[in-house]
């Protein structure tokens, strides 16, 4: 059931939300609903989280570009003379 929620916010706050809202095809509502739900998809490996989306099929691709134990900044380290091109 939908009702109705009364923000008050800077004047130029609400019009760049609504060009943004126009921009992408949305309502100022759905924007902000939007907004309040996304923790929830954020939490996508939550266990207890059922709503989380799935992950894209561009995420799911990079799956094993890094190998376990892989030490970004180790590797860093390692070869300061690729830093001082």
């Amino acid at each position: 059931m939908a009702t109705k929620l009364t923000l008050r916010m800077d004047e130029r706050v609400i019009e760049a939300a609504k060009r943004h809202a126009a921009a992408r095809g949305t309502s100022e509502s759905r924007m902000v609903a939007a907004h309040v739900e996304a923790p929830k998809a954020r939490s996508a490996g939550d266990p207890g989280n059922d709503d989380a989306p799935s992950p894209s099929p561009r995420v799911r691709a990079l799956g094993g570009v890094l190998w376990k134990g892989h030490d970004p900044e180790a590797t860093y380290r390692e070869h300061p003379e690729r830093r001082q091109a």
